[in-house]
C-alpha cells in the first residue's frame, strides 16, 4: 500500500509543526481502512490498516513527545493495532499453503494407489492405509481448523480494541493536539508576517520622512539663491 503524500512540511520548521502534518495524515490513513477492516473476511483493508498503523507508530516513537500524553497513548495502541493485525496476516498467509500442501498430498497419494491398484476391476480399500501421506492428513486438518479458529478470536479482539480506542478518544485526541500545533504555527506565522509588514511600512514612511526632509532643505537653498540673486540686481 503506498502511503499518503504529506503536504506542506518545511524543513525550516519546528519539529512540532512537521510532526503534527505527518501525524495527521498517517492517522487518517489509519482510520480510513476501519470500516472495511472491522468486517470479518476483508483481508485487504485488515492488511492495509496494519500497515498504516506501522507507519503511524513509527512516526509516533519519534515525536511523541511533541503531542504529551495522547501522543504516547496513540503509540502504544498503534502497537497493539499493528501486533495483532499481523498476526491476523500470518494466518491469512498460512492458511493456503496448509490447504495447498494438503492438495498436493492427495493428489500425490491418489497418483500412487492408482499405481499400485494397476488394472483391478475395483480398489481394495488396504490400499487407502498404504498411501505414503496418509499419516499427514490428520495434521493437516487439524492444522487447518486451528487457524481458522485462532483468526477468528484474534478478529474479535482486534474489532474490540479498536473500538475501545474510538470510546476513549485516542485518535480523537491525538488529532486535537496536532491541529492545535498547526493552528498556533499558524498564528506564529500571520504574527511575523504583520512584523514584517509593519517594519516595511515603517521603513519606507522613514524613507519618505527623509526624502521631505530633504525636498525642504533643497527648497530652502533655492530660495536662498533666489533672494542672493534679487538682491544682486537691486544693488
Amino acid at each position: 500500500m503506498k502511503a499518503r503524500k504529506v503536504k506542506k512540511l518545511d524543513p525550516a520548521a519546528p519539529l512540532a509543526e512537521n510532526a503534527a502534518r505527518i501525524v495527521r495524515v498517517r492517522m487518517d490513513e489509519l482510520r480510513s481502512f476501519a470500516p472495511g477492516a472491522v468486517e470479518k473476511g476483508k483481508v485487504k483493508a485488515q492488511h492495509d490498516m496494519r500497515i498504516a498503523a506501522k507507519r503511524l507508530r513509527y512516526v509516533l516513537e519519534a515525536t511523541e513527545m511533541c503531542f504529551g500524553e495522547p501522543g504516547e497513548r496513540a503509540r502504544k495502541r498503534a502497537r497493539e493495532l499493528q501486533d495483532v493485525l499481523g498476526e491476523l496476516h500470518d494466518c491469512d498467509v498460512m492458511q493456503p499453503r496448509v490447504r495447498e500442501h494438503l492438495e498436493q498430498i492427495r493428489a500425490d497419494d491418489l497418483n500412487a494407489i492408482q499405481r499400485q491398484a494397476g488394472a483391478a476391476d475395483d480398489l481394495d480399500p488396504d490400499l487407502i492405509g498404504q498411501a505414503p501421506n496418509s499419516a499427514a492428513y490428520p495434521g493437516l486438518e487439524s492444522l487447518t481448523l486451528y487457524l481458522d479458529a485462532r483468526r477468528d478470536l484474534l478478529f474479535d479482539r482486534f474489532r474490540e480494541q479498536w473500538q475501545i480506542d474510538a470510546d476513549h478518544g485516542t485518535w480523537d485526541r491525538l488529532r486535537r493536539v496536532a491541529d492545535e500545533i498547526l493552528e498556533r504555527a499558524e498564528q506564529r506565522r500571520d504574527v511575523i508576517k504583520r512584523a514584517d509588514r509593519a517594519r516595511k511600512e515603517l521603513e519606507q514612511a522613514k524613507r519618505a520622512e527623509q526624502e521631505a526632509i530633504e525636498d525642504a532643505q533643497r527648497a530652502a537653498s533655492e530660495l536662498a539663491e533666489a533672494r542672493r540673486a534679487a538682491q544682486a540686481d537691486s544693488d
